[in-house]
């Protein structure tokens, strides 16, 4: 029976210079590189199950679709602040400040 080589992982750790936070969330891209590091470097003798492998890409097409909702609820967002100025609300829409509320006479 031919041998078969022994694999090995090596695991890189940085941190993010004083005084900037680090990122603790894991983005699609990031996943997908996980996802095929792991692909490539699994044991052939103990490979990944059919159950973890399932599981891996449900999380990956849930990772997906929060992605896409949460780009969807930046697109709906139109008034960005609202000041009050001599009691009355004045909207900052579009980066465009001072925009009176009656004067809105629709939302596209």
């Amino acid at each position: 029976m031919p041998s078969v080589p022994a694999t090995t992982s090596t695991t890189t750790s940085t941190s993010a210079p004083a005084g900037t936070a680090a990122s603790t969330l894991l983005g699609k891209d990031e996943f997908l590189k996980l996802l095929v590091g792991q692909l490539k470097n699994q044991d052939p003798l103990n490979p990944t199950t059919d159950t973890d492998f399932i599981g891996q890409m449900a999380q990956f097409a849930q990772l997906e679709q929060t992605t896409n909702m949460a780009t969807a609820n930046e697109r709906l967002v139109v008034v960005q602040r609202v000041d009050w100025l001599d009691g009355r609300p004045s909207l900052s829409v579009g980066g465009a400040a001072g925009i009176e509320p009656d004067s809105v006479t629709a939302v596209q």
